[in-house]
């Protein structure tokens, strides 16, 4: 069992033992019952404390038992709270670190609590889609009171005890320890003391049997509720949260527990929720590669180089500065050096400004950046990535500088997109310590870290990486070598089509709203337009060399030819005003649309949004299926982790392998089968990949 019990003079003591934060799984919640009978069963006994081992008192539900049938095996959470105000001698919950979720919901159905400072107090259900689920929104509110309690279920976030310590007239916790230290001490003292103060046979203390109340009643719940919808329209559990908590002030204790177990297990059906715990466990996934094992030894990264003082270089390098890792920065000319340091700081003081970042750490960061225009200078720095122009030519010349001048051991990555990282290791004697780390602009800010795997890329280089984007706060996903690697091959497809779907008879704008209603944060041609559609183009040319046979359409070619390269000229498929990025419906794009389709003789049609969502969508799913039968991608999970936290895919939506799987990959399928008879399409295209078709033959789904 993952629960120890053990003595101490007459103080039963049951700590939870499952890391790294003693999850609330089905042997943890045996050994917390088993614990209670034997406490109660033994007269030496007076008293329990109940408390966690390492780093936690409990973080709730166990992650390796999420959404299986065990999670809900008796006893269940409910059970396990039922038991402990059932106790007969008083159970203690001794808190420390984090209690969240469950662990906090075990802790409210002990008799007395005691905190160390500096625990982490949190119901954060509802960023799975859901509410509190073991009593959380009727409990918390009876220590806490309706308004603070609401915030907390509402929000999610933490909070720490001392805080609520300080709340005038809170009731969760009965006394704060002096220090983490002092804890279990302290602890065993309080058992002892409720042991006398009951030794008489007076009632335990019960959470439930505290008023709930809010003295503005019906009033202050309906103005919450108009609050929280404003900002959750697509997420049905704050507003749920808001009727739980209210059910709270209106309704029995027990009578409040049946309406929060029956929002709870309704929401557990939504797609919202479906798609919010499958990003929960893919965010975590992601790290797990199937042929490095996580006791892989690492390399030490003590010092950073990056080749590049423009956009990305400055971006890549305060990822680094932040995490307090010295940084080198490299150009060939002082001006731009100097460009790219004002641009830190630029964007660090912006971050003072706004109160986002003290003063002092500014500076310390700042501190820790240094430049030079020698490649010489570099040579003692355990890591460099380069962020210069995407072209083979430059990167060749680069590498084999970094070949020259780096001390054995060095890892040398390319920030490419694109280019062939094994052909890049190939301008070295050393292609074992070569890997992609594709950072997405604007660096400091997104999310998303692509490390690409090549075929000589040592597996402690790689663990080192996957380390290293943990450590600067990216979620990274593993890709292997292709054109593009897993985001941006996909994108093109997206992009393809959306070309297609203008020569068939929709406007930027249509295309762009049809995609934004379903959830994305900017449609195809806004995005275009932001990125800059020379670039799209560049990327054409060299297709149309490299894979002559590639369809697109010829808009986007025309479209640059005007020279409308989007919002840095002031012009692309949409019109921009000085100092301004709305996009303004352009009359000159939709001439250039119009005369194209009468030049190659094409009639417009109306095309539904439906079409427009699904032909964007699925021609991405396609080519996610090629992709992992290619292994460029070791699972779908980790696609969708590319598409949520690097192009917009909506949140609630779960990425495009879950969404596909959520429809039906039958569906998607026959779907696929209609759009390959367009004559205006590319029909090849549309021929299911061989994964694809196998699972939705055989009923099953990518995730």
């Amino acid at each position: 069992m993952t629960a120890e019990y053990k003595v101490h003079g007459n103080v039963a003591v049951i700590t939870l033992n499952n890391p790294p934060v003693n999850g609330l799984g089905l042997s943890t919640r045996l050994g917390i019952t088993d614990g209670l009978t034997r406490a109660n069963n033994d007269a030496a006994v007076t008293s329990i404390v109940l408390t966690g081992a390492g780093k936690a008192f409990s973080g709730g539900a166990d992650i390796k038992e999420f959404g299986s049938p065990k999670a809900l095996q008796e006893p269940n959470l409910l059970s396990v709270i039922v038991a402990v105000e059932n106790s007969a001698k008083p159970v203690i919950a001794a808190i420390h670190s984090v209690a969240m979720g469950g662990g906090l919901e075990l802790a409210l159905g002990c008799h007395y609590r005691i905190a160390a400072p500096g625990t982490s107090i949190a119901l954060p259900e509802v960023k799975l889609g859901l509410i509190p689920g073991a009593g959380g929104t009727q409990r918390l509110p009876r220590v806490l009171g309706c308004e603070v309690a609401l915030n907390m279920i509402v929000s999610g976030e933490p909070v720490k005890s001392e805080l609520i310590a300080s709340m005038p007239g809170q009731k969760l916790f009965d006394k704060m320890a002096a220090s983490a230290d002092s804890l279990a001490e302290e602890a065993l003292a309080l058992a002892q003391a409720m042991a006398a103060k009951h030794a008489d046979g007076s009632a335990l203390p019960l959470v439930r049997n505290l008023p709930c109340k809010h003295p503005l009643g019906d009033a202050y719940f309906q103005f919450a509720r108009n609050m929280v919808k404003g900002m959750s329209k697509n997420y049905p559990a704050p507003g749920k949260c808001v009727d739980a908590v209210q059910a709270a002030t209106k309704n029995k204790f027990d009578a409040g527990m049946l309406i929060e177990r029956d929002i709870f297990i309704n929401l557990m059906m939504t797609p919202e929720c479906r798609a919010l715990r499958h990003l929960f466990v893919a965010e975590r996934a992601a790290s797990k590669i199937p042929d490095v094992p996580a006791d892989t030894s690492q390399r030490a990264i003590n010092s950073i180089a990056v080749i590049g003082a423009g956009t990305m270089g400055g971006g890549i390098s305060m990822n680094f500065l932040n995490a307090g890792i010295p940084v080198k920065m490299l150009e060939m000319k002082q001006e731009a050096l100097d460009r790219g340091i004002a641009t830190i700081r630029k964007n660090y003081e912006s971050q003072v400004k706004k109160g986002k970042l003290k003063q002092e750490k500014y500076e310390q960061r700042m501190s820790l950046l240094t430049t030079t225009l020698s490649y010489d200078d570099l040579k003692d720095a355990d890591m460099v990535i380069e962020a210069v122009f995407e072209e083979m030519g430059v990167k060749q010349a680069v590498f084999t500088e970094l070949d020259r001048v780096m001390k054995p051991g060095a890892i040398l990555a390319s920030n490419t997109s694109t280019l062939d990282v094994n052909q890049i290791a190939g301008f070295t004697k050393r292609p074992q310590d070569v890997i992609g780390t594709h950072f997405f602009s604007p660096a400091n800010v997104m999310k998303l870290l692509e490390v690409v795997r090549g075929e000589k890329t040592g597996k402690d280089v790689l663990a080192t990486v996957m380390a290293l984007g943990k450590k600067i706060k990216k979620t990274s996903v593993v890709s292997g070598v292709c054109d593009g690697f897993i985001g941006n091959r996909m994108i093109e497809q997206y992009s393809r089509q959306a070309g297609f779907l203008l020569e068939e008879g929709c406007t930027p704008a249509q295309v762009d709203k049809a995609v934004e209603k379903f959830g994305f944060a900017m449609g195809p041609f806004r995005m275009g337009d932001l990125a800059g559609n020379d670039i799209g183009w560049a990327i054409r040319k060299r297709r149309n060399i490299e894979k002559p046979g590639m369809k697109y359409s010829k808009t986007a070619d025309l479209l640059c030819e005007l020279g409308r390269y989007g919002q840095k000229t002031g012009a692309g498929w949409y019109d921009y005003q000085a100092g301004k990025r709305d996009a303004i419906p352009s009359d000159i794009v939709v001439k250039m649309v119009e005369e194209h389709r009468k030049a190659v003789g094409i009639t417009a049609r109306k095309i539904s949004d439906e079409e427009i969502v699904q032909r964007l969508v699925y021609s991405m799913v396609n080519e996610a299926a090629h992709i992992l039968e290619e292994g460029i991608a070791s699972k779908a999970s980790d696609i969708d982790m590319v598409y949520l936290t690097g192009y917009g895919f909506p949140i609630y939506r779960g990425g495009p392998m879950h969404y596909a799987d959520q429809v039906g990959l039958f569906n998607v399928v026959q779907s696929m089968n209609r759009f390959a008879k367009n004559p205006l399409d590319d029909g090849a295209f549309w021929q299911p990949a061989p994964l694809l078709a196998k699972l939705a033959a055989e009923g099953k789904t990518f995730n």
